[in-house]
């Protein structure tokens, strides 16, 4: 249950609208519905221009590959970017991440984090973030969120369907948090279906829904697994000590409920806090975040969050644990990392790009 520190209006506003099944909801998302219309008839035809070639699509300066979603947030595209990332260096590669330019800069410190060695590029200009990345000696460049980017050509196109919030309601924008039908992915390469607190049932109806929607697509299942409690100081803690805790969880992510769903399977009483995705803290919100209803509670976010409240907790205070996400591929991981393969094959470093072995997507 939700403790006593109120969600940002805006937040409440719009999970309120998205996926409550209550009366009033269907109302609202009836009233939008027109512009839901509106929203999916101009995706479509940007997609239809970009098959016909009508709108420029551009050569990387290296080879690319995409993770992205269909939905606003809430797939764990960070933590499998970072897994990518890391594979790619294993096979002897020079990735380098390409960010959208977001105004917090949270998921670029969070990539810092995850891989401290790897040059991260933020860039609202996809082409140019990329030759920004070959420049600092990058042979492959890593896209986070770029599945509706398609200016750039990419070799590989990864797209994530989360399996925890496939039970809320699938409405195109602003009427729910789709960008894309399902239908769209028959553009990609392969769909990674994810998961945090998900049932096998979830995942097996996600898997029929992308098999009927986009057949032929390989598809792989991954679960993002909580590791350990941290804190931004090193300390650390088995996450198994939260059993029977108090615990105030704080998420400013695309999915929370996912978040505090782990946290309570890990036997963890949880008062659950959520925040918008990319939610800018602030002093009071720390504040309001520290009135815990008891003594003993235990403050807990995500990592993505973590790096942007760890400024502004203090000093003297209790310790602000967090809880970052590991990648294990229940499903697929051999496509996965054949289409990581096939990049080497492409280009093998220090040798040239050839365009002619690129796709469009």
């Amino acid at each position: 249950m939700p403790g006593d520190v109120a969600p940002p209006a805006r937040r409440a506003a719009i999970d309120r609208i998205w996926f409550d099944p209550s009366p009033t909801a269907r109302a609202a998302r009836a009233v939008l519905a027109p512009l839901a219309m509106a929203y999916g008839t101009v995706a479509a035809v940007r997609s239809e221009m970009y098959d016909r070639r009508m709108l420029p699509t551009f050569e990387p300066a290296v080879p690319t590959v995409s993770v992205g979603n269909l939905t606003v947030g809430g797939t764990g595209k960070t933590p499998i970017a970072a897994w990518l990332v890391a594979k790619l260096t294993d096979r002897g590669q020079r990735p380098g991440l390409v960010l959208r330019a977001y105004g917090d800069g949270d998921e670029a410190a969070v990539h810092r984090m995850l891989n401290p060695t790897v040059p991260i590029v933020t860039d609202a200009d996809r082409v140019a973030g990329i030759a920004r990345a070959a420049a600092d000696g990058c042979d492959v460049a890593v896209l986070d969120d770029a599945f509706q980017h398609r200016r750039v050509r990419r070799v590989v196109d990864c797209v994530l369907v989360s399996a925890d919030s496939w039970r809320a309601v699938r409405w195109l924008l602003p009427a729910g948090p789709w960008r894309e039908p399902l239908g769209s992915l028959r553009r990609a390469s392969m769909v990674i279906i994810t998961r945090k607190a998900a049932t096998d049932a979830d995942v097996t109806a996600v898997r029929s829904a992308v098999a009927a929607a986009a057949p032929g697509i390989p598809v792989a299942i991954a679960s993002l697994v909580p590791d350990a409690l941290r804190t931004l100081d090193g300390e650390e803690r088995p996450l198994a000590s939260l059993r029977g805790s108090r615990v105030r969880a704080i998420a400013g992510i695309g999915w929370p409920p996912a978040f505090f769903a782990q946290l309570a399977s890990a036997g963890a009483d949880v008062d659950a806090v959520p925040y918008p995705d990319h939610h800018r803290y602030s002093a009071a919100d720390v504040t309001r975040i520290r009135r815990y209803p008891s003594s003993d509670t235990i403050a807990v976010c995500t990592l993505k969050d973590a790096v942007k409240l760890g400024g502004l907790w203090p000093r003297e205070a209790e310790p602000l644990w967090y809880v970052s996400q590991r990648v294990e591929f229940d499903v697929g991981v051999e496509s996965v990392l054949a289409a990581l393969d096939t990049i080497r094959r492409i280009r093998p470093v220090s040798n040239r790009f050839p365009p002619s072995f690129t796709t469009e997507s």
